[in-house]
């Protein structure tokens, strides 16, 4: 499942070498912290975050597979 969301964040991030993707599993739910440089916070999650809002509704369909909860989280890098 992270693949698919650093798919999905590598299609609209600039700089997709400086993305840190942080994964942490506990029980059925798993948190995804995906951190960004400020260039890309923007594009990643799009106007009004929408497309952090459809990245979160993808994950968690294909998640229902898994029998999984996703849980994620978009943070600015500290420069």
């Amino acid at each position: 499942m992270t693949e698919l969301i650093k798919y999905i964040v590598n299609q609209f991030a600039e700089n997709p070498e400086s993305i840190e993707y942080i994964v942490e599993e506990n029980g059925n739910t798993v948190d995804v912290t995906i951190v960004l440089t400020e260039d890309d916070m923007g594009k990643v999650i799009g106007r009004q975050g929408k497309i952090a809002k459809a990245l979160r509704t993808i994950v968690g369909a294909a998640a229902k597979k898994n029998g999984k909860r996703y849980n994620i989280e978009i943070k600015s890098k500290a420069e």
